[in-house]
């Protein structure tokens, strides 16, 4: 099961019957923007064309050098203290609830300074490290990946990681031990059609149930060419202002 989600947090879950790269070469062709992600090699061949600017995630790189710490603890902690300062920015850039343009700056101004100090060290390191321990494979990943680790600072719309993401696949996860999966492939399918729904309506602050008692009610009526206003964010917009709470129970 993979996991989508757009840059005003609408969410689609899109199930294939192996991790090949077909699937997410299928669903993103034509796409043309930034696609952050783990740097699972089957994206390669989606960035190779130029069309899709690959965005790599900082927390899969500090988990490298968090397990590194068992064979190496001085070097992997040190990474992960310049790893951490870069995590800083992000929190005080958040606490202040920078605009996007102070925001962009502000990375610039202090998390690329970061950046700079941090590859320094990991390019010490990897004169003095063993390219196969657990240090020196977190150095290589790292540095391999340093032009797309460090593309969040050219955007205030890009992320340090791709957490969120991870979060909402979480949700899957989490159960799938509870229902044993979906017992078919037009099982999985549809269930990737619900999760969709369900974890865009609760990013967007909408009751589940709200919107899809009031989606079945409505969209046989919906005209099809305006069927974007019925995406959980517009139709809490819309639609949803007086639906867009949970119930409370009847006393």
């Amino acid at each position: 099961m993979w996991v989508y989600i757009g840059d005003r947090d609408d969410v689609v879950f899109d199930f294939t019957t192996s991790r090949r790269r077909d699937g997410p070469e299928s669903f993103l062709k034509g796409y043309r923007g930034y696609l952050q992600a783990d740097a699972f090699s089957g994206y390669d061949r989606i960035y190779a064309g130029g069309d899709v600017v690959e965005v790599a995630c900082w927390a899969h790189a500090r988990r490298k050098f968090y397990d590194a710490q068992t064979a190496h603890p001085s070097e992997a902690k040190g990474i992960l203290k310049l790893i951490g300062r870069l995590y800083a920015v992000e929190r005080r850039a958040k606490a202040g609830e920078l605009a996007p343009e102070r925001l962009l700056a502000w990375r610039q101004r202090h998390s690329r300074r970061r950046l700079a100090r941090l590859r320094r060290e990991l390019d010490r390191l990897s004169l003095v490290t063993l390219p196969r321990s657990p240090l020196g494979q977190a150095i290589t990943y790292t540095l391999k990946n340093w032009k797309a680790l460090n593309r969040y600072t050219d955007a205030p719309f890009l992320a340090i990681d791709n957490n969120h993401s991870e979060r909402q696949i979480k949700q899957m996860v989490i159960g799938r031990k509870n229902w044993l999966f979906c017992a078919s492939d037009e099982g999985a399918q549809n269930a990737a059609t619900l999760f969709s729904v369900v974890v865009s309506c609760k990013l967007a602050g909408v009751d589940p149930f709200a919107y899809l008692r009031d989606m079945l009610m409505r969209i046989h009526t919906h005209p099809a060419a305006r069927i974007e206003e019925l995406v959980p964010r517009e139709w809490r917009n819309r639609f949803g202002q007086a639906m867009s709470q949970p119930a409370q129970p009847a006393a």
